[in-house]
């Protein structure tokens, strides 16, 4: 069988390319910045301590190796799908298939994690509206901003990202201020650091078990590879947006969860929600307003990049014939409309899924997407792995962004993953996990080989 062409993509045929250079910035860096960092970081400090900036900035190294290799492929290669399409190209049509159905399951339990948040986090200002009512208008709106176009798609993420990142800049120059002693009434220095049990408190294992838990909050920031298709400038856009997010991931979420334990002891029991904390800490007015506005933002962008993202998945999944053909179908605006309503109706049904079986279908979906992810990441990696040689053999020119030191740090990357799926089978609250992940990949297994029996052939 040929290898299939390393031609520029020509499946983006239709799509408008409205996003401009300041969308897919912010989009790459409010892609690393979700609800995970605000709320579930609190989980990781409270079994790591103080360690927990050695967590974060693990799995921070091991996200900026990814994004580098999505970096490289996309520039060389433009296409709709993004990942999806470079995994099909260097790995075959099981792998494009795994990878794209794979990505999609992530989003549509992402929108439905997200708007069932979103619910919640609005009952804090209207305790008398029942949740499933605000549930169901923030999959309304959202389902029709991106119906509209992918520019108001792309306006709606680029104001979520700026509020994100405006947050996070802000708190880490308070935490300077702090650590500096020039925050009034309150203690400066780094004595939270080493002075209630010591910087490792329970060990290196919890370190390890964080950087595990730690891997889904940063999922997310691929997502400026996939809109790649629908950019002014491919290639110039996606290289400059992975090299920000590189350079900045770690200083957003290391960075931060360094001044939260640096403000809060790591065993207080505010922990829980870290920054919300960490504000009252420092005696802010209407703390806990400004985060629950800071983090209803984060939820909101995660669900309108996770319908974005669905959707522009199926539709380059139903080109390949590995989904229903007609899911790819564009309106005059260049917008997927049954993809999007494809993909949100199952959101709408994961939704009730929560409220009819919270403890079984919903926590289904829950417990297995993070592994999902896990395996999307390192089958990026494996196809940058061989992608990269082929593209140095056949179009080196086209290689216009490189990954460090290949093939060793890609190899590390591999190394580094494999190693993540294996501790998951020895750290207890990580084996259920673990087992639905695997148990969603056979399905989709399962659902490779009926698409070859009975679906229609791939195009060339």
């Amino acid at each position: 069988m040929q290898p299939a062409s390393l031609e520029p993509d020509s499946g983006s045929a239709g799509l408008r390319r409205a996003l401009k250079m300041r969308h897919m910035r912010m989009i790459a860096l409010g892609g690393v910045i979700g609800a995970g960092l605000f709320v579930g970081s609190g989980v990781v400090i409270q079994a790591t301590g103080p360690a927990a900036v050695l967590s974060f900035a693990l799995t921070g190294a091991l996200v900026v190796l990814v994004m580098r290799m999505l970096g490289e492929m996309a520039a060389a290669h433009p296409a709709v799908g993004g990942f999806y399409e470079y995994n099909r190209l260097a790995l075959g049509e099981l792998a494009g298939f795994m990878t794209g159905w794979m990505y999609w399951y992530f989003w549509i339990i992402v929108v439905a994690l997200e708007a069932v948040a979103g619910a919640r986090l609005l009952q804090y200002w209207f305790p008398g509206v029942a949740p499933w009512c605000f549930t169901l208008a923030l999959m309304a709106v959202f389902t029709a901003v991106n119906l509209l176009s992918v520019r108001s798609w792309g306006e709606a993420e680029y104001w979520f990202a700026s509020i994100k990142v405006a947050a996070i800049t802000v708190f880490l120059v308070l935490g300077v201020a702090v650590a500096a002693g020039a925050w009034p009434g309150v203690p400066g220095g780094f004595a939270h650091l080493t002075s209630h049990g010591g910087f490792l408190p329970n060990g290196i294992g919890p370190v390890l078990t964080g950087a595990v838990a730690a891997t889904g909050f940063y999922f997310g920031s691929e997502i400026v590879t996939v809109a790649a298709a629908e950019s002014a400038e491919p290639e110039r856009a996606v290289a400059q947006a992975t090299q920000s997010v590189i350079s900045r991931v770690l200083v957003f979420y290391v960075g931060s969860i360094l001044v939260v334990v640096t403000i809060v002891p790591w065993n207080d029991p505010g922990i829980a929600q870290p920054y919300v904390t960490a504000l009252a800490a420092l005696h802010v007015p209407a703390a806990a307003q400004i985060m629950n506005a800071v983090i209803l933002t984060a939820v909101l962008s995660a669900l309108n990049s996770g319908l974005f993202a669905s959707s522009r998945m199926m539709m380059a999944l139903a080109r390949r014939g590995d989904a229903p053909r007609a899911v790819a179908q564009l309106n005059s605006r260049g917008v997927p409309v049954r993809g999007i309503l494809f993909s949100t109706a199952f959101g709408y049904a994961a939704v009730v899924m929560n409220y009819v079986s919270p403890d079984h279908v919903f926590a289904f979906l829950v417990d297995s997407y993070g592994t999902v992810a896990i395996f999307v990441y390192l089958l990026i990696a494996f196809a940058e792995l061989r992608l990269r040689h082929r593209l140095e053999r056949e179009a080196p020119e086209r290689l216009r962004v490189r990954m460090w030191l290949f093939p060793a740090l890609t190899l590390v990357a591999i190394a580094t993953m494999l190693a993540i799926v294996a501790a998951m089978a020895f750290i207890p609250d990580q084996r259920l996990p673990l087992l639905f992940g695997v148990v969603s990949a056979a399905v989709m297994l399962v659902g490779y080989a009926l698409r070859r029996r009975f679906g229609p052939a791939p195009p060339p």
